[in-house]
């Protein structure tokens, strides 16, 4: 049980790596608040989590709306008691390159991917102080690590963002005993990668360049996940845990 007694919150949490989040969380012992958009598949990870025995609450959150965030926080504290664990995990992507890409993209893709995590953080800081501290773990990408020709440029830009982000974070908040990491995927299995996979030059081409030579699956993120929640990274702040087969080794 690595998250005992510990309370959650993760956005995106409906499915792909948020749900396997969720799951994984609740079976370590923790109280899991599922946040999302997604409000039907959200509650079915909710129902499924709490038949088989563990603690869940979902709860409506876009995360560019600073009043969702405010709710969701308060919601996880009025039922669980207090927040220990906040992950950063609702993202969207476009795959239009630069030339192509619209403003109105570019504005999408900041707002969720990085102000979506600046309000969270915003939100959580609190209620986690009282606590004694916590763990916030940012779900950026090796997008925002390395250039890349076959993705918007927001799309790296905003996970670039979330990575500095973090270590913003980690160095601020350190004093508080409030711990900062980010998490950096390769290809996974989700459905936000569906399409591409489904396509067999893009699959090819994405394959070649991951040495495992297969997608990850939402458990391969969610057990990196649940180490940095957890009390076993707790001389970890401001660092990058990449998982991607072997992508960014190249």
């Amino acid at each position: 049980m690595r998250l005992d007694g510990k309370v959650a919150l993760i956005s995106g949490g409906a499915r792909g790596m948020g749900s396997a989040e969720a799951r994984l969380f609740a079976i370590e012992g923790a109280a899991v608040v599922i946040g999302d958009v997604l409000d039907q598949l959200g509650q079915q990870v909710e129902a499924e989590i709490n038949e088989t025995g563990g603690r869940a609450l979902y709860v409506h959150l876009d995360v560019t709306q600073e009043s969702d965030w405010q709710r969701a926080v308060a919601t996880a504290v009025t039922r669980f008691g207090k927040l220990d664990v906040l992950v950063n995990n609702a993202g969207i992507a476009f795959w239009s390159a630069g030339d192509d890409a619209t403003v109105e993209e570019w504005d999408r893709v900041m707002d969720v991917n990085a102000k979506g995590v600046f309000l969270g953080t915003k939100a959580a800081i609190p209620e986690m102080r009282k606590a004694g501290g916590g763990s916030i773990v940012n779900i950026s990408s090796i997008s925002g690590m390395v250039g890349q020709d076959n993705i918007h440029p927001g799309y790296n830009a905003s996970k670039g963002a979330v990575r500095l982000l973090t270590k913003s974070t980690a160095i601020q908040h350190a004093k508080d005993g409030i711990r900062a990491n980010s998490v950096h995927p390769g290809p996974i299995a989700t459905p936000m990668t569906e399409a591409g996979r489904a396509d067999p030059e893009r699959y090819a081409r994405s394959m070649a360049r991951t040495p495992l030579g297969r997608y990850g699956e939402p458990d391969d993120v969610a057990f990196g996940v649940l180490f940095l929640a957890s009390d076993e990274s707790s001389y970890m702040t401001g660092s990058e845990l990449v998982i991607d087969g072997g992508v960014t080794a190249q």
